[in-house]
């Protein structure tokens, strides 16, 4: 719902209100963004603007000082502008006026609001349009494109940055956002929202180290209570988030691409079109994060059994089975166990491709290995399709060893400042998707293998970082181009080839943002399948990330990247929310092993209609060594909770659970459900009395009170299934 006005525009939409001031001459500012004010009249409206204006402060300029959209100095504001670049030193500073009338109408998405502004600087020749959209599920999106007016005697407009800008009120005094580093990503981290500015960058092209939010809300907001609001850029190569409070008062969330030097240089009638950035608000970080979903969820192209997709298909990837050892008899063997427990997908990962012995050669030589298949894939590919499973394959197309056929033919194609290579990491260099022989010929080597052979997934693998990534022969900086060229690359193969899905693999985790989910069906969230490290990097991803787009695999009992051993039933109910995969060397499970897991799939195939479609929750469990989380229906007529010992706490046990977010009114029936207690592997000591028969509360007490959860060894976790049952008021 949207109240125009001459100059104010109120928009509405579950839950959020977005009221804009554009009167002019300068740019749009927000007046409120947060909690939905109901239906305002536009008197209101104009007093709340007049109540918005910000105090003239001493020692300072003698007008009020807004917060523009687009922050600018020429203003007087003197935090983090939104435009920054020049002429050759000139137009340092931008004043942009209203140049138009301001549009509103139907956003790109249904159900959404878009407002387009259009303003120029006569001065600095440069005009921009401002689209700022409010999504069906309360998202708010912004992006701007910039254009040079100039002359062709003018100096060309050397682009430093552009950020977008939301405020945030006084209440907002704590920032969270995330930090992490390969195999350990999306680590929470808390600091106080003080003066000066809280900035966030990625500077290498993805970033397991980068947060995919940047929240700010009242000090001790949880997942249940305490308004937040959190911004997100939409874009795979560099960006940045910042957080900033001057002494003024104000303080905002900003947001964009990060534009290396030189990057963006606007020649006469050239434009650069900003990332999205996206703001989210809520009621605690559920709410913030269920507008994500809701948004994704809503997309034509998402999979789902909606938009005419199958059910997310349970897979199996290879990788940590075999690694390099591609031997048909092997991989035909794991394809056999595979399907027999009940996996629909057979993924071969990394090793199927020319000199690809080892991770040090064979990176760009995109043809089947003729020694290690000479009979080409065919053979197994048509193995695992006659098991009833689909088959997908790994690509690594951004990358080159500089042991291969590709780089020793073209070194030209190797992103470099033009007179250095950068650093090799895990032996390999990063191909300049913008040179556009190189573009040409990925996109020639994938849709031929996809031509020959029925693949009906990618895993798409991005390894390492970019490091001095320049664009042979200039050495002007590449990080930008490579990122549009992926872009362009994914959706030309997308349309040559609509029905594979492609994973955004990237090290596991190193790109997870919403640019790249408008082209790809799933994340690989981390390298590591750790499940204690699995429950906190799922976590901090799935603030962003729905659960059927963020792939989980149940590893073998020794994990491979950290060491630890932990119980199957811990490291598949971990990954049982989640787009579930496994990756372990079957052929070596006894058959206890294989029994118990062909019952983790079977009952996460029972409930992935659930798991895949409902609202994710969160509970605020005062003890930090546990961890309760879970998936309520749509309908609140059904939901499924995990209660996870993460470790030893200071208590006998985790003591009552609170289990959140169903509807108060209505009566559950509360059950444990796990398929290693149907082959009578819990002992007495882990269960509880109510377990067998289950025990019957309302929503409001299971919210407010909660049920005892059991005594468990660190390191475990209990499922809890929960249907609502039918009463005579129901009736």
């Amino acid at each position: 719902m949207t109240t125009p006005a001459p100059d104010l525009l109120h928009l509405r939409a579950a839950g959020v209100s977005l009221v804009l001031d554009c009167a002019g001459p300068l740019l749009p500012r927000v007046l409120h963004w947060g909690a939905d004010l109901g239906d305002v009249a536009v008197a209101e409206l104009e007093a709340l603007r007049l109540a918005s204006i910000p105090q003239i402060a001493g020692a300072t300029v003698d007008l009020p000082v807004p917060l523009s959209v687009v922050p600018e100095q020429s203003v007087g504001w003197l935090g983090t502008p939104g435009v920054t670049g020049h002429r050759h030193g000139a137009s340092f500073s931008t004043a942009f006026r209203l140049s138009g009338a301001v549009t509103l109408g139907a956003g790109e998405h249904p159900g959404s609001q878009r407002v387009s502004v259009r303003a120029t600087d006569d001065d600095a020749a440069l005009a921009l349009v401002l689209d700022l959209e409010l999504t069906a599920s309360g998202l708010v999106r912004t992006r701007v494109a910039l254009t040079s007016t100039a002359g062709a005697d003018v100096p060309e407009f050397m682009l430093s940055s552009l950020d977008l800008s939301l405020p945030v009120p006084t209440e907002a005094d704590e920032i969270l956002d995330f930090t992490g580093r390969w195999i350990r990503e999306r680590t929470a981290q808390r600091k106080p929202f003080t003066f000066g500015t809280h900035l966030r960058e990625v500077r290498k092209g993805r970033g397991h180290d980068a947060t995919l939010i940047v929240a700010a809300g009242r000090a001790g907001f949880g997942y249940r209570s305490g308004e937040v609001w959190g911004v997100h850029v939409a874009w795979s190569g560099n960006s940045r988030i910042l957080a900033e409070k001057i002494q003024g008062g104000a303080r905002h969330l900003a947001a964009g691409e990060l534009l290396l030097a030189g990057e963006i240089i606007l020649a006469a009638g050239q434009t650069y079109t900003s990332p999205w950035v996206f703001g989210s608000y809520g009621d605690g970080l559920d709410d913030m994060s269920a507008r994500f979903h809701t948004y994704l969820r809503a997309r034509p192209q998402h999979p789902s059994v909606a938009n005419g997709r199958p059910e997310r298909p349970v897979l199996i990837n290879v990788w940590e089975a075999v690694y390099f050892d591609h031997r048909l008899d092997k991989l035909v063997a794991l394809a056999d166990e595979a399907a027999a427990i009940g996996v629909e997908r057979y993924v071969l990962d990394d090793g199927w491709f020319r000199h690809r012995r080892d991770d040090h050669a064979g990176l760009g030589d995109w043809f089947v290995d003729e020694v290690v298949w000479p009979d080409g894939l065919s053979p197994l590919i048509d193995h695992v399709r006659g098991l009833g499973m689909q088959f997908g394959l790994w690509f690594e197309p951004e990358m080159i060893n500089p042991d291969s056929d590709l780089a020793r033919a073209h070194p030209e194609w190797i992103l470099a400042t033009g007179n250095r290579l950068p650093p090799e990491a895990r032996f390999q260099q990063v191909l300049d998707l913008g040179h556009e022989g190189a573009y040409n010929y990925v996109l020639e080597r994938i849709d031929a293998i996809l031509t020959e052979y029925p693949i009906d997934y990618i895993k798409w693998d991005h390894n390492r970082d970019l490091i001095d990534a320049g664009h042979s022969p200039t050495g002007q900086a590449g990080v930008h181009n490579q990122a549009a060229a992926l872009y362009r690359l994914i959706d030309e193969i997308r349309a040559r080839h609509p029905r594979v899905e492609i994973e955004s693999c990237s090290g596991g985790g190193g790109r997870a943002d919403l640019g790249i989910l408008d082209r790809t069906d799933r994340i690989w969230a981390s390298d590591c399948i750790d499940a204690l490290e699995r429950q906190s990097i799922e976590a901090g991803t799935g603030l962003l990330v729905p659960p059927e787009m963020m792939g989980s695999h149940i590893g073998s009992p020794h994990c491979h990247t950290t060491g630890r051993r932990h119980d199957l039933s811990f490291r598949a109910g971990t990954a049982f929310f989640s787009h579930l995969g496994i990756e372990w060397d079957l052929t070596s499970a006894s058959e206890a092993d294989k029994a118990e897991l062909a019952g983790w799939i079977a009952l996460h195939k029972a409930h992935r209609g659930l798991l895949h479609t409902g609202t994710v929750v969160r509970a605020d469990h005062p003890e930090p060594t546990t961890w309760v989380h879970g998936v309520v229906a749509t309908d609140a007529a059904e939901a499924i909770f995990a209660v996870v010992q993460l470790s030893s706490g200071p208590n006998q046990g985790p003591g009552r659970v609170r289990l959140p977010g169903l509807d108060p009114t209505r009566q559950y029936r509360v059950q444990a459900i796990d398929p290693a207690d149907a082959m009578g592997n819990r002992t007495g000591a882990d269960r509880l009395q109510w377990w067998d028969d289950g025990v019957q509360l309302s929503g409001r007490t299971l919210d407010r009170v909660g049920v005892q959860a059991p005594m468990q060894n660190p390191e475990h976790l209990v499922l809890l299934h929960l249907v609502a049952v039918a009463t005579a008021r129901d009736a």
